[in-house]
Order: C-alpha cells, then sequence, then structure tokens
C-alpha cells in the first residue's frame, strides 16, 4: 500500500484519475482524443509535483525525512557502497542492532562506515529499536572509529535517528556517558570523517556519531537538538504546534546551511529519495568523494585543527541590531568594605 503525507493528496488524485482513464477508456467520450487527454493530465501531474515539492515548508520536510519508504543506512551501503563487511559488538556489553557499521569500498577508497539503522516493519522496528540506539550501540561505533584511526581509513557516519534511546537501561548503562565520550574522541581521529544526515537527526543520538570534518545533509532531512513534537510540548504546552515549533527551530537543510551548521546539501529526486533509492545514493556518493578528496589533501594537524574551529564556530548568534563586541568588558574589582570603627 503507497504512504500518502497530507500535501501529496493532489498528485495522488491525478495519479488516480490518470490510471482511470487508461484502465477504462470506454467508459469516457469517444470525441476527447484519447492521447491528447492522458498527455495533458501527466503533465499537469508533473507540473503539480514540482510546484508542491519545490515549496515544502519546514513541517513538510520533516514528514519527508520521516517517510517509511525512505532509503535508511543499509540501502545506502547496499547502493553506494561495495564490499560492505559488517562488524559486531561493543566488546563491554552486547551488540546493538540500532547501530551497524563495518569495512566496505567507497569508489576506489577502502572505509569505515557507521550508521544508525530503522526497520520496515514491526519485527524490524523491535529489532532495530527504532533507530535509537543504546550505549552500547555508541560504544560500537567508537570500536569501529578506532579501528579505522588504527589503519588510516577514511570514515563515513550516516544518520537517521529520532534520538539515543532515553529508556531506564540505556541510562542504566550511562548513554550520556558514552555520547560524551564520543564526542571527545571523533575531535581527535586522525582520518578524515565525514557525517550524513540522511532523515531524522535528533539531538545527542545524532551528534554521537555527528563529529565530522564535513557534515552533510540529504535536501528533506532535518537536523535538530530536540523534535518538533518535543519542542512543542515545552514551549507551547502543545504538540499539536509542532508545526509551529519545526519553523522556529530552523532545522531544514537550507536554514542549517545558512547558519554554517553543515557544509553541503545533497540533491533528492523530485519527490523525495523514497521514489528513486539509486539516484539518492548515487548523488550521497559523489558528494562524499568529492569532500573526501578535499579531506585527503589537507595534512593531518591543519584538519584537525579545522575540525575543532567548524565546531567551536557553532552557536554564535546576535540579537537583532545588537552590535558586534569587539572585546569583552574588563569587570570593575568589587569595593572594599570600610573599617569598622
Amino acid at each position: 500500500m503507497k504512504h500518502q503525507l497530507e500535501f501529496e493528496k493532489p498528485i495522488t488524485e491525478l495519479e488516480n484519475k490518470l490510471e482511470e482513464l487508461k484502465t477504462h477508456p470506454e467508459e469516457h467520450a469517444m470525441d476527447v482524443n484519447f492521447e491528447n487527454e492522458i498527455r495533458a493530465i501527466e503533465e499537469k501531474i508533473a507540473e503539480t509535483r514540482k510546484q508542491i515539492f519545490s515549496n515544502l515548508n519546514a513541517w513538510q520536510r520533516v514528514q519527508m525525512a520521516r517517510h517509511p519508504k525512505r532509503p535508511f543506512t543499509l540501502d545506502y551501503i547496499r547502493h553506494a557502497f561495495t564490499d560492505f563487511n559488517e562488524l559486531h559488538g561493543d566488546r563491554l556489553f552486547a551488540d546493538d542492532h540500532a547501530m551497524v557499521g563495518g569495512f566496505a569500498r567507497l569508489g576506489g577508497h577502502r572505509v569505515v562506515v557507521i550508521g544508525t539503522q530503522k526497520g520496515r516493519d514491526t519485527k524490524e522496528n523491535i529489532l532495530r529499536n527504532f533507530g535509537s540506539a543504546h550505549p552500547e550501540g555508541y560504544r560500537k561505533a567508537l570500536r569501529l572509529m578506532r579501528l579505522a584511526d588504527k589503519f588510516q581509513l577514511p570514515i563515513v557516519t550516516i544518520i537517521d535517528t529520532a534520538g539515543a534511546y532515553p529508556g531506564v537501561a540505556s541510562e542504566e548503562r550511562h548513554v550520556a556517558e558514552a555520547i560524551a565520550v564520543n564526542l571527545r574522541e571523533m575531535m581527535l581521529l586522525s582520518v578524515p570523517v565525514i557525517a550524513v544526515v540522511i532523515g531524522e537527526g535528533g539531538s545527542g543520538g545524532a551528534l554521537g556519531i555527528g563529529v565530522a570534518d564535513r557534515v552533510l545533509i540529504l535536501e528533506n532531512a532535518y537536523y535538530s537538538v530536540i523534535s518538533p513534537e518535543g519542542c512543542a510540548a515545552i514551549l507551547w504546552k502543545d504538540r499539536k504546534a509542532s508545526a509551529q515549533a519545526a519553523e522556529a527551530l530552523k532545522i531544514t537543510a537550507k536554514d542549517l546551511l545558512e547558519l554554517k551548521l553543515v557544509d553541503e546539501i545533497i540533491p533528492e529526486p523530485l519527490g523525495g529519495a523514497h521514489n528513486d533509492h539509486p539516484a539518492t545514493a548515487a548523488n550521497l556518493k559523489d558528494v562524499i568523494l568529492k569532500h573526501l578528496a578535499e579531506l585527503q589533501a589537507l595534512p593531518t594537524a591543519e584538519r584537525l585543527q579545522k575540525r575543532y574551529a567548524k565546531f567551536r564556530a557553532h552557536g554564535h548568534f546576535l540579537e537583532k541590531g545588537e552590535a558586534v563586541p569587539t572585546k569583552a568588558p574588563r569587570k570593575k574589582a568589587a569595593a572594599k568594605p570600610a573599617p569598622v570603627a
């Protein structure tokens, strides 16, 4: 069954009309030029699709990022990478199926690829924990990244998660510590690191594999400190304000590029990545290879310095009309209390 988003209804209605015309041509007036009628509807469908998908708002792009037919991490590994050899376990507790990774080839490069993986159906979603990794998932990712650093292999991380798993078991095994260690260690890796947000990029769960020299994002993906629903529940006290929260959060690819939180937007086929998995994977592969070539041309020390400066620059902002500060004002010394007579 085709999954239809609310804003896709005009396209679906036209497609149904076209299908009916093709299936039962005898029910339509014979004086109408059949071929011209079909051509007119096909042109209308193309025009409507272009108009809708060229003007999506933030909430609609969040819905696109969550589309159940959208390609996941293993889909991109299958289409864009070759010779994938998955590795398992964190060597401390367990193998987290929400986090996958291993050795692979990308073009002519041997790499280590790591990513969060969702499921297609109920059974697989339970196995993958809906793409939300436990602490052992982040420790597995770190183990693979250290292997990559040891063998001097570039690292590609693929992000698609609503966030790290927030349950009791996750807290008992110190998920905050696991993510914090990943942030520290990824900043120090000597090999090139490229992160790609392919769907949802939620909170610390995404950032736990997102500290990279280059952060890329698909056209209809989002990257945020909190989900729109969570933001709406906190600020508006109502999850129905999710669309308003999505706009306020500036979480779309275009907003993130303007804010310099990502380095490049990877285009998707018209209608979204779920309409053409191979074409989207080809776009992703081309952009990663371009950035990988640029990073490998840099000396290690310079690459590490740029990575550090990149993340240190995040979070700077000015209020409207506020001047750029040139130097922090010196604090006045506290007056000494008068002596008691």
